[in-house]
């Protein structure tokens, strides 16, 4: 089984700064590919930002250039600094992790959520 572990979420008042992670573990689950979605009341869940198995980064435009998504090989966790929060930036937040594994199978887990509020 792989175990997927969020944290770094809670509240912050605009302007400020938080960094979720999302560390996997078992299995023999090594990250290739990783994506960070945001899901509000009322509203669709939309892609934030995520890592393709190539290395590529790509961020929804209501995040560019305040949000920044990495990965630690070694550590095998993800990671999403966000700065300069908005309050519409409020949300859970959810990670969702691939893993491909030599007999060619692919596998995706997700995190159980983490909730981000951003207050005036």
């Amino acid at each position: 089984q792989v175990h997927v572990e969020e944290s770094g979420g809670g509240l912050v008042q605009v302007g400020g700064s938080l960094r979720l992670s999302c560390a996997a573990s078992g299995s023999r689950f090594s990250i290739n590919t990783t994506a960070w979605y945001r899901q509000s009341p009322g509203k669709q869940r939309e892609l934030v930002a995520g890592i393709s198995s190539t290395g590529t980064t790509d961020y929804a435009d209501s995040v560019k250039g305040r949000f920044s998504i990495s990965k630690d090989n070694a550590k095998n966790t993800v990671y999403l600094q966000m700065n300069s929060l908005k309050p519409e930036d409020t949300a859970v937040y959810l990670c969702n992790l691939g893993s491909y594994y030599p007999t060619g199978s692919y596998l995706e887990v997700r995190g159980q959520g983490i909730v981000v509020t951003v207050s005036l």
